[in-house]
């Protein structure tokens, strides 16, 4: 079963976000093990406007081609250049290396807990 870290809260699309400030985002590992092997990201810029729920970016695997949505709405601070040259860091290190980027919060969207994310899409919590 795919890890779902316990400190992080997850959208419905299968984006999680951490608590600092500004936030990082990145996709959980229940989407890249359903996407298979990463091969492309296309993410926003730095400092562009993204909003909770809507498309911000892509990611393209052997499989199939999926959206990113944004879980919150704010300004986007920095971008993960390491995963857009390296987008198996998706596969590797959902959590870790494998961030997408980071924003500056103004609001959030409908976050699940990581028990409740995992209840819903199959997992296991992770410290």
């Amino acid at each position: 079963m795919s890890a779902v870290k316990s400190d992080l809260r997850y959208s419905a699309e299968h984006e999680w976000i951490d608590s600092s400030s500004p936030a990082k985002v990145g996709i959980s590992q229940v989407a890249a093990d359903a996407l298979g092997d990463v091969v492309y990201v296309d993410l926003p810029e730095a400092g562009a406007d993204v909003t909770a729920g809507e498309t911000c970016g892509e990611v393209e695997s052997t499989k199939s081609v999926s959206d990113l949505y944004s879980p919150v709405t704010g300004t986007v601070v920095e971008v993960n250049q390491a995963a857009i040259d390296s987008p198996e860091l998706l596969n590797s290190d959902p959590y870790g290396e494998g961030w997408l980027f980071t924003v500056e919060v103004t609001s959030e969207g409908e976050l699940l807990s990581a028990q409740d994310y995992a209840s819903a899409n199959g997992g296991d919590v992770t410290a």
